[in-house]
């Protein structure tokens, strides 16, 4: 490097390191290591394996050896997901909490066993989004198909890890885990939504879940639905506000739907139409859909115009 370079270089490094100073918020001054976002996805791979076991690991399933590969990936998950969450918890900026190093890895580690004992209520919960995509799916051939290739239960299996983990009041990983999951299939779940049993999101890309959102058991949803909230305005006023949408049992909402409002429910066994935008409730067993607009036809050859 030449001197005219090398005392360009320095003159730029100490202008970064001056936004450092002057842009404080976006440097965790003295916190220690941050959660690694490598890590944490590396971890919900294996948290796969363990709610699928046999899809999507390296080594073939067997039953004979079943206690000795579960045991080796709970381990694992066990050690590093304890590691991320202690970096989580020593970072999160709302802790009032003065605990010492040895105090927040013991906490991390609890937190830890509490998520893993948490793992057979979310493959119960899985178990059951599967069959409804199999159910709900002509064109699925299997079970199998459904676990490797649809981004539906991809999502979903997502969501039900990252929800655990925010009900226990994790910082930053349910997020990232959330936004891994949003990336990947085009499906934004927070991770704070409230989703039940037989949960089924067909084709997927394009839909929004709000953090404060409640689905019921036999929810089915088609690709571009959003469950939003009416209005944000209010920024961080708004935070444990619902301000998202209620879904009950057996709802079913076509593709492009809006639904907004955190007062918002719609009833058991409704049916919301493609493209319609809803702000208001809607009562049980109502079917809601957009007139069909007039449509006109035109033949090349005769020059005529069918209208419909």
């Amino acid at each position: 490097m030449t001197k005219e370079y090398n005392n360009k270089i320095k003159q730029l490094v100490g202008e970064i390191s001056l936004s450092y100073e002057q842009e404080q918020h976006l440097v965790p001054h003295e916190l220690g290591p941050l959660p690694n976002r490598d890590a944490i996805i590396e971890i919900t791979g294996k948290l796969r394996q363990l709610l699928f076991p046999g899809y999507f690991g390296k080594k073939n399933f067997e039953e004979e050896i079943k206690e000795y590969h579960v045991g080796a990936l709970v381990t694992d998950i066990f050690t590093a997901l304890s590691e991320q969450i202690a970096f989580a918890l020593k970072y999160n900026p709302n802790r009032q909490e003065n605990y010492s190093s040895a105090e927040i890895s013991d906490k991390a580690q609890q937190i830890s066993l509490m998520f893993l004992n948490r793992i057979s209520k979310i493959r119960e919960y899985l178990a059951t989004d599967v069959q409804a995509a199999f159910d709900g799916d002509p064109a699925a051939t299997s079970l199998d198909e459904i676990i490797f290739s649809y981004p539906g239960i991809f999502a979903i299996s997502i969501h039900r890890l990252a929800h655990e983990l925010h009900q226990l009041e994790v910082p930053l990983i349910p997020r990232i885990i959330s936004e891994y999951a949003h990336n990947i299939t085009g499906i934004d779940i927070h991770p704070g939504a409230k989703i039940g049993k037989y949960f089924l999101i067909d084709h997927g890309t394009g839909v929004v879940i709000g953090e404060t959102s409640v689905i019921g058991n036999y929810v089915k949803i088609y690709q571009g639905v959003t469950l939003g909230a009416l209005s944000t305005r209010g920024g961080q006023t708004l935070r444990g506000v619902k301000r998202h949408p209620t879904l009950e049992d057996e709802v079913t909402v076509y593709s492009g739907a809006s639904i907004f409002g955190g007062e918002t429910i719609i009833g058991r066994s409704a049916t919301i139409g493609s493209n319609a935008f809803i702000t208001k409730s809607v009562p049980g067993g109502t079917s809601v859909s957009i007139k069909n607009p007039e449509l006109s036809f035109k033949n090349k050859v005769s020059q005529t115009f069918i209208s419909d």
